[in-house]
């Protein structure tokens, strides 16, 4: 080990390249699915909530959450492969609950993944 990896802040990833690509697109993916489902469940709350609407459709919330419930494990799969740190990988993951968070974040996520394995 060279003095400079002794010192890096970030962790030492053994992860193939590929493996971490695939991991990249499913977490983009499923980011940008939650994203809109959860724009639809806004919507949905706003019918039956605001413009009382009678019968506004219920299944939008679950579809939701069974595409949140991937959204968190693909989002994990990736946290794991590219060692993030439990407070990151804890934010991304929450960023699914929040209405366009969930976009800013995939964004960010996605660049940064990108700028540290080259991809």
């Amino acid at each position: 080990m060279t003095e400079q990896e002794a010192t890096s802040d970030t962790p030492t990833v053994t992860t193939p390249v590929e493996k971490i690509r695939s991991a990249l697109w499913r977490y983009r993916i499923l980011a940008w699915t939650t994203g809109v489902w959860l724009i639809a469940l806004c919507w949905e709350m706003w019918l039956k909530y605001i413009e009382h609407v009678p019968h506004p459709p219920s299944w939008i919330g679950i579809v939701h959450g069974w595409i949140y419930f991937v959204y968190l494990i693909f989002t994990t799969d990736l946290a794991i492969k590219v060692r993030w740190p439990w407070p990151r990988t804890a934010g991304t993951l929450l960023a699914g609950t929040i209405p366009l968070l969930g976009f800013i974040v995939e964004h960010y996520r996605t660049q940064q993944v990108k700028q540290q394995f080259g991809l």
